[in-house]
């Protein structure tokens, strides 16, 4: 922390006239204007203070020059400046030798042959920056010349050579650096890499934060056999309620490599837009309800997946999918009442145009919160949602659906048996608006009204047991569903026949049919909990049955059972499978374990689904897949880390991870082996993948690197057999 000693000079100049120095020293001679301290000299100002073996003041020109073991102070903080500085207070002029700068702040030291100050400018030849220990520094950056603004905290070096140990590893003829810890305007660390197939990579990202309420991240790319770019993302804070972010960003592909590569697009570009605000209504209408109010704000929008591939060199950090939403949504909260406004937009990368595709643009809900009477052994809601389902070619529909449910409730035998009745009463209206493609009968999409009611009465009871160490808390209960009657008008009537049909709902005139049968079943479900003294869950296990009592496709449902169980304290294994009756197998089996202490974070599990559908050619009805990783830290500067994701169905290896990381207090060092299989859209339009291999090299010099940031390391990008990498 440099700065203060800068301030002290700026006193001393003010003590000329009214400020008060006082200056210490066993000795002091006086001979024409010449002052000489010696001894142990102290120069004091409010609760700075300067110490050096001998110093000599001229009045005349206003000069004092310091010789050995010169020290300033603040408080607790000591800083070496050398062994001789010569200090002009009139000229606020300062000249050191040897030159020593500890910046506390920014944990970071910097040496020099000597050094020369005036006003807030430093200047340091030939010198030493590192943030590692003085005597024996890990790393180091060794310059010609620096500059160092005290005001502004930035430092630019010249002819920089950085060292790991005594090796050279990286040289530039210039390095900028902010010493302080705020945000501020800078250059951020380079990310570089190397493909056999897209070259040299290379990003440099600028950061601009010249106010407090907004930044902007520029970061440039190229990559030298297939192209360059630039992403950008605006963020801001708008007030203390709201903030947002726009990200944009824009490729150009080399016309051969669009070529070899088949590429959809030699352009990739696109957006994504994200706002909220949590009382939207007072602060942009000036109102003051005391209801809460708030608007979320996700859209995006881009040309193909490339756009997401391209935004950085470590494609294991982005969720690239085919299929995109872009939502907005409004709410009015009270007590009482809630208002919702929703807007859904869907866009496929895989289809030419998306004319088609059904958007629901908005939905309009409302919904009267639980209310109660007679004592509250009668309960009642109202909830109403609007649909506005469109598209510019095809049928569009607007879908408003109200449910109303009443209950009767109340505990009988001391409040150890709960029982209730529920009439749920329910409606649906379908108008419908656009023509289709095809001409189609006309009476096929006749507005519709569909109604029903039907009933649920159901008993339950739970039990709580305190032991010397754990709660046994024991829950089980049964529910009885029966239909009660159903009115059906247009298309609903038109339509029930043929869209009932399980093999008809994809057929387009069932888009919109929604309606499902309310089955007579009796549901039984048990449910049971271990708490320790703290109150922390150790063992939770529930298991559900339904018993359908129509005809044909009555009988015992698929049966759920639901475990999780703490075994230790760093042991936990989670299960939930459903076992189908008809079928003989189970439909879903899902399993996790996890293991985590203080040196191992180690993690298992499997999702197996059966949807019991035929086989095709393009389609499996099965879905299983494994996920695993191990983390070892092995002591606090070296951990190890694993992943692997395999899709056991198709044979397929999705994800593989193995690297280290070493650390220390001002380094980092790891090396990281990855695989990634993300998709791609290519010139038929269809949605393909490629399988990346890389080999990540991780170096960050902290604090000039932030121990949290991606963008420090080099990324080798391996070719496959295949040649598409």
């Amino acid at each position: 922390m440099f700065k203060f000693f800068i301030f002290l000079i700026v006193f001393i100049t003010y003590a000329i006239g009214d400020d008060k120095v006082e200056i210490f020293a066993t000795t002091m001679d006086t001979k024409d204007n010449i002052v000489t301290a010696g001894g142990e000299v102290v120069v004091v100002y409010q609760d700075y203070h300067l110490s050096a073996k001998r110093a000599i003041y001229n009045r005349n020109s206003g000069e004092l020059e310091l010789f050995g073991n010169i020290r300033a102070s603040q408080g607790e903080n000591i800083k070496l400046l050398g062994e001789y500085a010569k200090l002009n207070i009139a000229q606020k002029e300062r000249t050191f030798k040897p030159f020593y700068m500890l910046e506390k702040t920014a944990d970071v030291w910097i040496s020099g042959d000597d050094g020369h100050a005036k006003d807030i400018e430093v200047e340091i030849k030939s010198g030493v920056m590192s943030g590692c220990d003085p005597n024996d520094p890990l790393w180091k950056m060794e310059f010609t010349s620096s500059e160092y603004n005290t005001d502004t905290m930035w430092l630019n070096l010249y002819n920089a050579r950085i060292y790991i140990y005594d090796i050279p590893v990286f040289y530039t003829p210039y390095f900028g650096y902010s010493l302080d810890t705020t945000r501020r305007t800078g250059v951020l660390p380079p990310m570089v890499g190397f493909s056999s197939k897209e070259g040299f990579y290379y990003e440099q990202a600028l950061y601009i934060a010249e106010q407090n309420w907004w930044d902007i991240e520029l970061k440039p790319q190229i990559r030298t056999n297939r192209g360059s770019g630039m992403y950008t993302t605006f963020r801001f804070a708008d007030s203390k309620i709201s903030k947002g972010s726009l990200t944009a960003g824009y490729f150009k592909e080399k016309q051969e490599y669009f070529n070899e590569s088949d590429l959809a697009n030699n352009k990739h570009y696109g957006f994504n837009f994200l706002y909220e605000n949590s009382d939207v209504i007072n602060q942009w209408f000036g109102t003051s309800f005391k209801g809460q109010s708030g608007i979320y704000m996700d859209v995006v929008n881009m040309n193909d997946v490339d756009y997401i591939n391209l935004s950085t060199n470590d494609t294991t950090q982005n969720a690239t999918t085919t299929q995109l939403l872009s939502r907005i949504n409004l709410f009015y909260n009270t007590d009482n009442n809630y208002f919702g406004s929703y807007f859904k937009h869907y866009k496929d990368l895989t289809l030419d145009s998306n004319e088609k595709t059904l958007q629901n643009l908005p939905a309009l809900h409302y919904h009267k919160y639980l209310e109660t009477l007679l004592d509250e052994h009668f309960l009642y809601s109202f909830d109403v949602q609007s649909n506005n389902y469109y598209r510019t070619l095809g049928k569009s529909a607007v879908q408003t659906d109200i449910n109303i449910p009443l209950t009767l409730q109340t505990s009988l035998f001391d409040e150890h048996l709960n029982v209730s009745y529920k009439s749920y009463i329910y409606a649906q209206h379908t108008s419908f608006k656009g023509k289709e493609e095809v001409p189609t009968i006309s009476d096929e999409y006749n507005s519709g009204l569909f109604a029903r009611n039907y009933h649920i009465v159901s008993a339950s009871t739970q039990l709580t047991r305190a032991f010397d160490e754990v709660t046994h808390v024991v829950d089980f209960g049964t529910q009885y569903q029966m239909g009660g009657s159903d009115m059906e008008d247009g298309y609903y009537d038109e339509q029930k026949d043929y869209c009932s049909i399980k093999e008809n709902k994809a057929k387009p005139i069932c888009e919109f049919y929604n309606i499902t049968e309310v089955e007579k079943s009796l549901q039984l479900y048990f449910s049971h909990y271990l708490y320790d003294i703290s109150g922390k869950q150790i063992f939770y296990h529930r298991v559900a049955q339904n018993i359908s009592y129509e005809g044909v496709g009555g009988g015992a449902g698929e049966i759920e059972n639901e475990l999780d169980y703490q075994m230790t304290d760093s042991l936990n294994y989670y299960n939930n499978m459903f076992y189908n009756y008809d079928e003989g197998a189970f439909s879903k089996n899902f399993n996790k374990i996890l293991y985590k202490n203080d040196t191992f974070d180690i993690g298992l599990s499997h999702m197996y689904k059966n949807e019991f559908l035929p086989y095709t050619t393009t389609t499996s009805p099965i879905t299983s897949y494994i996920t695993s990783s191990i983390g070892y830290k092995y002591n606090n500067h070296y951990s190890y880390s694993f992943k692997h994701d395999y899709d056991l169905e198709r044979s397929e290896k999705k994800g593989f991870e193995v690297g280290f990381l070493y650390q220390k207090r001002c380094w980092d060092f790891g090396l990281r082996y990855v695989e990634n299989n993300r998709p791609i859209l290519n010139l038929s339009g269809i949605s393909d993948s490629i399988y990346d291999r890389y080999i990540y090299l991780t170096i960050r010099l902290k604090p000039i690197m932030s121990a949290n940031s991606t963008a420090s390391g080099f990324a080798y990008r391996l070719p496959d057999k295949s040649g598409t990498n």
